[in-house]
């Protein structure tokens, strides 16, 4: 296998160890000097000087606990080695490794390193030496060796994967070895679109956050165990929300996304303020400094630098003397972006910045017109499909955002999407052209994505692995590991057929959407079939007229067409729809017959999982594609007078939503009840209502719809801000 890095060329290939879930397997560290087998067991003594920074101090905790589901119990933990007994564990940054205690350290920025010292004396002790670079190096050192060593599963919190019960470990003689700095600079999650997690579980009222501050912390040492080091704690969030100080004490980099430039809130951008920076500059700048001035004194901060429009448009879309402008348009990003780093540096001197390209960036960017200065890092963007949209112009020390999730109506909210060659191909790019400054990964609500988002964290640590059975190879890994070692043969073909069966269309003519390349193929997922077969129903049920989806903010909804043709082509659109859907049903019926074989393979602890990870995922696809196709065929049949045939497709399109709704119900066991109370923005629950309003117009053409007849999909960020309450962005 071929690792395309660059911080790790001189470290040995790492791979998964079949008898822990591990990024890097023991067999791959270098031998010791020291040498030795040390035996592990309830008895170990944890030592971590109280001097340690706090997020270290969470990490441990999660280390005690994972000792507990491995042994019953908790270690001792003290702050010195005099109070330890005859075999520890040493938790230390650099700097705090006690006196005359020779662990192996390293000062590359968060690097780690494992070694074991034995110490003589009265009272000798085998001590097991767990140090890190910087604080983040030692919280990955603690996450490394619970990973490594105990076999607790990194992506825990969202796959239920328990390590197994023992008695004793006994570490190799190999345990020594440095693991050095990451390749990617900064590596974090962008929790967007968060509805599930909010239904899920919501923050009690008064909380300031949506999400429950417990989940939060659950997603903060997922990135961790993952070695990530930065969030995006959000989609429209301000900067004293709860979660932001909470990241920061876990350790985290705080970091905000493109459409909030410094922190601001612009989807609650008051009404009626002028949102123009070329007539009311002093405004716009208002809004950054006060942002800025919001963030708590201890955040460890990332700029994001940039101007876009309220919500997640266009700034061109509120500003006319920029409109069919690129010159001006590039001119007035590019003083924002000045005027930005002005305001930070004058509060924090030493301040680092981003800028990310999102949609029309990378366009701007090409043709010349943003000038982004040398001490951002340039951000290029994917499509939101993982295809990036950088054209090949990269250069060292540039970054990359990517998604495993993307909420456009067409992508993915409740199901995986991008396959894990396409992002092998595109971050090994990236580290081959050593634009390796920043990767930032867009999660949506983690659980559906679990897969894919460690795919990438393992890259941005390690590098990507390249080759033809690269992707295979991680298929086989992750089926070994979440469902037993049988299911991976079976599971790399259900992973490769499931990523080969939805619709892949390039943009039609009347397809109006933000984002510019030459050429720009969607892969349309769970988020397609819903918004496509309520949109023809209602548009069906209004007489023709279009039905207008707004932007993404509930205060500012000013609507653009998204998917629809011109009525003079509705023929032509249903036909579409029913060749393409029925073109990939089959493909869909294939993957759902070889995950119910593999399914006999899996470990009988992993079946809850696998009904989540695998059956689920593939039934709201498979079912919401019959529906789709159904609901078009019934719509094309009532137009032609056959309303017989299309009652029957209707009650057909009924029986495959319910079918998709039950998989979702199978997945809401044990801790995970209601998961799907959440899912506002793909809206299952939406479609069956609206398909049923049209059996019953069918049957009644003169019954009255029920009020309201038109749902846009943005109701879900009332739910996901509701905590929020009228707060406004600060403009005084």
């Amino acid at each position: 296998m071929q690792i395309v890095r660059m911080a790790w060329r001189s470290a040995r290939v790492l791979c998964v160890g079949a008898a822990a879930s591990a990024l890097l397997a023991p067999a791959a560290f270098a031998v010791s000097a020291q040498g030795g087998r040390v035996t592990v067991n309830r008895s170990v003594t944890i030592v971590e000087s109280s001097k340690e920074p706090g997020a270290v101090e969470r990490a441990t905790e999660d280390l005690r606990s994972d000792f507990t589901k491995v042994f019953g119990q908790a270690p001792r933990q003290v702050t010195s080695l005099n109070e330890a007994g005859p075999v520890a564990i040493l938790i230390a940054g650099r700097m705090r490794v006690p006196a005359g205690i020779g662990c192996a350290t390293t000062s590359d920025t968060e690097a780690f390193a494992f070694s074991i010292v034995r110490t003589g004396g009265a009272k000798p002790r085998e001590v097991v030496c767990l140090t890190g670079a910087d604080m983040r190096g030692t919280i990955y050192a603690i996450y490394q060796f619970s990973q490594s060593y105990l076999g607790v599963d990194p992506m825990y919190l969202w796959t239920g994967k328990e390590p197994a019960k023992r008695s004793e470990i006994t570490l190799p003689a190999d345990f020594a070895h440095t693991f050095p700095s990451p390749v990617f600079r900064y590596r974090g999650f962008f929790i967007n679109d968060e509805d599930q997690l909010t239904g899920w579980r919501p923050a009690p009222k008064g909380a300031h956050t949506g999400i429950s501050l417990q989940v939060w912390d659950n997603i903060f040492e997922t990135i961790l165990r993952l070695k990530g080091n930065l969030i995006v704690p959000g989609t429209w969030i301000f900067p004293d929300d709860a979660q932001v100080a909470a990241a920061s004490a876990r350790g985290l980099i705080v970091n905000q996304h493109h459409a909030e430039p410094l922190g601001v809130n612009v989807a609650r951008w008051p009404k009626g303020v002028p949102y123009n920076y070329s007539t009311h500059p002093e405004i716009l700048e208002r809004a950054w400094k006060d942002a800025v001035a919001e963030y708590q004194p201890g955040d460890d901060i990332l700029w994001s630098v940039g101007l876009r429009g309220l919500s997640d448009q266009s700034y061109a879309a509120l500003d006319p003397s920029v409109r069919n402008n690129d010159p001006l348009l590039g001119k007035r990003i590019s003083q924002a972006i000045a005027s930005q780093i002005e305001i930070v540096r004058a509060r924090y001197p030493h301040a680092q910045f981003v800028a990310n390209l999102w949609m029309e960036g990378d366009r701007l960017m090409r043709e010349g017109y943003l000038h982004i200065p040398p001490e951002v890092t340039k951000v290029w963007a994917d499509t939101g499909y993982g295809d990036m949209q950088d054209h090949g112009d990269l250069a060292p020390g540039e970054g990359m955002y990517i998604h495993v999730a993307m909420m456009n109506g067409a992508a993915n909210q409740l199901t995986e999407m991008v396959p894990v060659a396409r992002l092998q191909e595109e971050i090994g790019r990236y580290i081959a052209a050593k634009a390796t400054g920043y990767l930032l990964l867009n999660t949506s609500d983690i659980r559906a994505v679990a897969m894919t988002a460690q795919a990438v964290m393992q890259m941005a640590w390690g590098g990507a692995p390249q080759g033809p059975d690269a992707d295979g190879a991680y298929y086989r890994r992750w089926a070994t590991e979440e469902f037993g070692a049988r299911s991976a043969p079976a599971m790399e073909q259900v992973y490769k057929a499931y990523f080969a069966a939805p619709i892949v269309r390039t943009i039609p003519p009347w397809f109006h959407f933000h984002i510019t390349p030459d050429k720009f193929v969607r892969w349309d997922s769970d988020q397609f079939y819903q918004t496509e077969a309520r949109r023809l129903i209602l548009e069906d049920l209004a007489q023709g007229q279009v039905v207008a989806m707004p932007s993404q903010s509930p205060k500012w909804s000013q609507p653009h067409l998204l998917f629809s043709a011109p009525p003079d082509m509705r023929g032509e659109e249903l036909a579409l729809d029913i060749k393409e859907c029925a073109g990939a049903q089959p493909r869909w019926d294939a993957v759902w017959a070889k995950a119910l074989a593999a399914e006999k393979l899996v470990d009988p602890g992993r079946r809850d999982y696998y009904q989540f990870e695998v059956l689920t995922m593939i039934t709201i696809n498979r079912e919401s594609n019959r529906m789709l196709m159904d609901v078009a065929r019934a719509l094309q049949d009532e137009a032609a007078g056959n309303k017989a045939q299309a009652e029957a497709e209707t009650a057909d399109a009924l029986r495959a939503l319910d079918t998709a709704e039950q998989a979702m119900a199978a997945a809401e066991y044990g801790k995970w009840k209601n998961w799907y109370r959440g899912d506002w923005l793909d809206g299952v629950h939406y479609t069956r209502e609206i398909v049923q309003d049209y059996a019953n117009h069918l049957q009644n053409p003169l019954a009255q719809l029920p009020a309201p007849m038109e749902w846009s999909g943005w109701d879900g960020y009332f739910h996901i801000m509701e905590y929020e309450g009228d707060r406004n962005a600060d403009v005084q």
